[in-house]
């Protein structure tokens, strides 16, 4: 028997606070499995997704009085969780997203441990911790008499990335394990604000956000599926980052569509009052720093609700904002290896004891839709009850829900490839040449889903709203 991805979506818009009569407006075609794995990740897919166009068709029912009807293809969800892997430019493949030294090594006794080194800075202190020169070869007989967890604490201890592999019940006894089970899948905090404003009429042909106004302060993954996904909804998307701080261009590319791109400074006081003058006139604001990091510049939710009273404050971060790792730096694929997932992954590929993530960031794309769906509920609450919000999400939340999905019995024999999806691919032109992608999962019956813009360059838009 295979998970339901309704019961799952149920569960998904409790959490956000929906009313379950709102649930019929919901339809799910198809069932996992998708891919090959034992854990959900299609009805995972299907639940994330469907609960963001649900919201969306709640944002539609505010603005014109009427329920649009929302539409989920399971597989088309879980295909949009691999977005990235399926992305083409000019009919070839991106920029490699890994760095070569990212990944598994070995530890002392025949454990594993994960080094995240994507970016330079990561690598360089991952290069610290082990004494040893960035090469595979050097980075390999290093860990081989280090302990995993010692690897694990001394990399955090100096900002690097990297996690041990931990089977679910060692995760279990964790501090941080227990902190986040305290916690529900996501949080959507009303606080006091102005009165109502009710959303104005949607004009014909209108996505429902058109109109409303998105701050993207984030980048790698689950933050931007969270601002394409209200983008794809027509909300005016412009992502803020900066010079200094490094992206990868594959993901730049996946996740770009329907945005603008400005570059801001905010160790600056010009850069700082450029984006408290764009926050003075937003909707949603989402930033995907870690706990604090964005408060100590301004920007903190308490900040922010002055600036721009009646916002709706997005947080997401890796390991949520409770526990001993609240702090801690963190992907979807480290959360996948300290939280058992990855461990049990290879005892279900018949590798008892070696890791096997996901066939997909599944906690990244979750997570980002998840964010969105939260957005926008609030939204649907301000313009009815007033206030100013606070949605809380974060990878190990969206890890914790995963993980307790009913497994799959009977996996798929393999991921679909590139030539098994052209059924949800669109094509469009770009600065960068014709881009294959997978297009926005998720219909409404009486508005578009789509993006109306091609990914662009960094810093190619100015830092104002249109």
């Amino acid at each position: 028997m295979t998970p339901d991805p309704h019961e799952a979506a149920a569960d998904v818009w409790n959490a956000l606070g929906g009313a379950p009569d709102d649930l019929r407006h919901l339809h799910i075609e198809g069932r996992d499995p998708v891919y090959p794995s034992t854990f959900a990740v299609g009805t995972a897919a299907a639940a994330s997704t469907g609960a963001a166009t649900l919201a969306a068709a709640r944002i539609g029912f505010e603005r014109t009085g009427r329920w649009p009807e929302a539409s989920i293809n399971t597989r088309h969800a879980a295909i949009a969780f691999r977005s990235e892997r399926y992305l083409r430019v000019g009919g070839a493949p991106p920029p490699e997203l890994w760095n070569a030294l990212s990944g598994y090594y070995q530890a002392a006794g025949g454990h594993w441990v994960q080094l995240h080194t994507n970016f330079a800075h990561h690598l360089e202190r991952a290069a610290r911790v082990l004494d040893a020169p960035p090469e595979r070869a050097a980075f390999e007989a290093a860990l081989r008499d280090l302990d995993r967890f010692e690897v694990e604490e001394r990399l955090a201890e100096i900002g690097g990335c990297g996690a041990a592999l931990r089977t679910a019940e060692e995760w279990a006894a964790h501090p941080q394990a227990r902190a986040i089970s305290a916690l529900s899948l996501l949080s959507v905090e009303r606080v006091d604000g102005p009165k109502p404003v009710p959303l104005p009429a949607l004009p014909d042909g209108a996505g429902v956000l058109d109109g409303l106004r998105v701050l993207d302060l984030s980048r790698i993954l689950a933050g931007p599926v969270a601002g394409r996904t209200l983008a794809a909804h027509g909300a005016d998307v412009l992502r803020v980052g900066a010079a200094h701080i490094p992206t990868i261009e594959v993901l730049v590319l996946d996740t770009g569509f329907g945005k603008r791109f400005a570059h801001l400074d905010l160790r600056t006081d010009e850069g700082r009052e450029a984006l408290a003058g764009l926050v003075g006139e937003a909707d949603v604001f989402i930033q995907a720093y870690r706990p604090g990091a964005i408060a100590a510049r301004g920007f903190g939710f308490e900040e922010v609700a002055r600036l721009r009273p009646g916002i709706v404050y997005v947080s997401l971060c890796a390991w949520s904002e409770a526990g001993p790792w609240a702090a801690r730096r963190g992907f979807d694929s480290l959360v996948q290896t300290a939280s058992g997932i990855a461990h049990e992954g290879g005892v279900h590929a018949g590798q008892p004891g070696a890791p096997v993530p996901l066939p997909a960031q599944a906690l990244d794309h979750a997570t980002g839709y998840l964010a969105a769906a939260g957005a926008m509920m609030a939204l649907a609450r301000r313009a009815r009850e007033g206030g100013s919000y606070h949605v809380r999400v974060s990878l190990a939340q969206t890890g914790r829900w995963l993980a307790g999905l009913p497994r799959i019995e009977g996996a798929a024999p393999g991921a679909p490839a590139t030539e098994d999806v052209r059924a949800y691919l669109d094509e469009t032109p770009s600065a960068w040449g014709a881009l294959s992608h997978v297009r926005p999962p998720g219909a409404l019956s009486t508005a578009p889903v789509a993006w109306a813009t091609p990914p662009v360059p960094a810093s190619a838009a100015a830092a104002r709203w249109r």
